[in-house]
């Protein structure tokens, strides 16, 4: 299949270029985009790549590709009553996260599922099989957030400052959030790179 792709005797599907993707330990935009270096990246809507699935979904890449980092954003659309693909599980210590901006998003991590509505929202370790479908009559737009480049130790997070972890004790109507919180860093000299048409 890769062949007939690299020749361009064939026309890969999502799913395809997904479980080759997956096959490399990478992204999907990885594949369909250039590598960008520059600490600021403007990608305009006209530039975003966007891959359409024949079953009646799209995905829009938000993110732009850059050197050693396995992450994407984008923003995924379903059709009333699609059901998408079931993805293979990505790199060990893979993490994803998903936003739903409007509708209703069936979500089935290997093989429970989660009924998802606007403004629900729902992180997951990647390694598992996963899929998706919109089972209301109208359309479905939600967000996903992936970082695939896996730890072989699996899912590892840096434990939070002590100052946040005793923030997280505190009960919600208590914390506070001020000017002490929200520091900013001194800013620095940015170089900027606008992709437009």
């Amino acid at each position: 299949m890769i062949s007939a792709i690299e020749r361009g005797a064939k026309a890969p599907t999502v799913v395809v270029l997904h479980r080759i993707a997956t096959g490399l330990d990478t992204s999907l935009s990885r594949l369909v985009e250039e590598e960008t270096s520059a600490r600021v990246i403007v990608l305009r809507h006209s530039r975003q790549k966007v891959v359409r699935a024949a079953a009646g979904w799209e995905r829009r890449i938000l993110s732009p590709v850059l050197p050693r980092v396995e992450f994407e954003l984008m923003r995924i659309t379903v059709g009333p009553l699609v059901n998408g693909p079931i993805f293979l599980p990505h790199a060990h210590g893979s993490r994803e996260y998903v936003a739903v901006e409007k509708g209703t998003l069936l979500f089935t991590l290997d093989g429970e599922p989660h009924t998802l509505k606007a403004g629900d929202s729902i992180y997951f370790d990647g390694n598992c099989m996963h899929g998706f479908r919109n089972p209301s009559r109208v359309p479905c737009v939600y967000y996903l957030a992936m970082d695939v480049s896996g730890d072989v130790a699996g899912t590892n997070h840096r434990p939070a400052p002590p100052e946040v972890e005793s923030a997280s004790e505190m009960h919600p109507s208590k914390r506070e959030v001020g000017p002490a919180s929200t520091k900013m860093p001194r800013r620095r000299q940015v170089q900027e790179v606008v992709l437009h048409e």
